[in-house]
C-alpha cells in the first residue's frame, strides 16, 4: 500500500472528563492506537482528576478544548442551557459578545491550568463553536490569545460530508462562516466532519456506520489534508448518561480487530490534526 493512496483521518473522541467511564475509555483506546484526538470538557470537576492519565499518552494524540454551552456543567456554571435555547438565542443574537468572550477565556483557563499547555485544537459540544455571536467571540479570543502562537490550535469545522438536512442546518448555524474566517486569517482547520448518527442500533450497526464514513472520506488535498470522524466512547454506560449505551458500543467496536480491518480496507490511517506524529 503506497503512501499516496492512503486517506488521512483524525478520529476524535469527544467529552473527555464527562465521567469516569468516558475518560477511561478514551485513554484505553489511545493506548491501543485507535484514536488521534480528544476534546476535553474543562467545566467538569473531573478534569483536574483525569488530566494526569491523559498526560501519560499526550504524545499519541491531540488534546483540545470542547467549548460548552449546553451540558449540565454549563447550566450549573450559569451560562448554559439546552441546545434549542442556545441555538435560538444565538440566531437572534441575544448573547452579549463580551460575555461570551469572557466565558471562552474561563474555559480555556480551566483547560490550561490542568493540561499545562495550550490546546492542540478547539471545537464545541454540539457544534456551538460556530453559532452566531459565539463564533465571533471565539475568533476574537483566538487572535488575542493564540494569534502569535505556533502552531496555532486547529479548529474543527462541522461541515458534514453527507448532503441532507443535517448539513443544511449546520451550514445555516455557521460552519461556512467560521470556515471563511479561518481562511481569511490562515487559521488551521480540519473538516469535513463525519460521525453523526442517532446513537441507536447495535454494535453491527455502528460498525456499518464507520465503514460508510470511511468510504465517504474526501480525497486528500492541500485544502483538506485530513477529514475528521468524531466518536463518543466509554468503557461502560453510566446511568445518568443519555447516550451511555451507545458509548459502550462505540468503545467495543473501536477496541476490536474489526475496526482495524475496516481501516485497512478503506486504505485509511489515523493522523493528528496538528500535524504532530503519533508516537507509540
Amino acid at each position: 500500500m503506497t503512501q499516496h493512496l492512503m486517506q488521512d483521518v483524525v478520529l476524535c473522541a469527544d467529552d473527555y472528563a464527562l465521567n469516569a467511564p468516558v475518560s477511561q475509555g478514551i485513554v484505553a483506546l489511545t493506548m491501543l492506537g485507535r484514536l488521534s484526538a480528544t476534546s476535553v470538557m474543562s467545566l467538569s470537576a473531573r478534569w483536574a482528576e483525569d488530566a494526569p492519565a491523559l498526560r501519560e499518552v499526550r504524545q499519541r494524540l491531540d488534546v483540545g478544548l470542547h467549548l460548552d454551552w449546553t451540558s449540565p456543567f454549563a447550566v450549573a456554571a450559569g451560562h448554559g442551557s439546552g441546545l434549542t435555547r442556545v441555538m435560538l438565542r444565538a440566531a437572534l443574537r441575544l448573547y452579549a459578545q463580551k460575555n461570551i468572550e469572557a466565558e471562552i477565556e474561563r474555559q480555556l483557563d480551566a483547560f490550561e491550568v490542568h493540561w499545562q499547555a495550550a490546546p492542540d485544537h478547539i471545537d464545541g459540544h454540539q457544534h456551538i463553536q460556530q453559532f452566531p455571536v459565539l463564533r465571533d467571540a471565539l475568533s476574537e479570543v483566538l487572535m488575542r490569545r493564540y494569534g502569535a502562537h505556533q502552531p496555532r490550535p486547529w479548529l474543527r469545522i462541522s461541515q458534514v460530508a453527507q448532503p441532507g438536512l443535517k448539513a443544511r442546518i449546520i451550514s445555516v448555524m455557521g460552519a461556512q462562516a467560521l470556515h471563511h474566517w479561518a481562511q481569511q486569517h490562515a487559521w488551521p482547520t480540519v473538516s469535513p466532519l463525519l460521525g453523526t448518527y442517532g446513537f441507536d442500533g447495535g454494535l453491527d450497526d455502528y460498525a456499518r456506520h464507520m465503514q460508510n464514513w470511511l468510504a465517504d472520506l474526501p480525497p486528500c488535498s492541500l485544502a483538506h489534508p485530513a477529514a475528521l470522524i468524531m466518536c463518543h466512547p466509554a468503557v461502560s454506560a453510566q446511568a445518568d448518561d443519555a447516550i451511555g449505551a451507545a458509548r459502550k458500543r462505540e468503545f467495543a467496536y473501536l477496541a476490536s480487530h474489526d475496526f482495524v480491518q475496516h481501516m485497512r480496507n478503506a486504505k485509511a490511517r489515523l493522523v493528528r490534526g496538528s500535524g504532530k506524529p503519533i508516537e507509540i
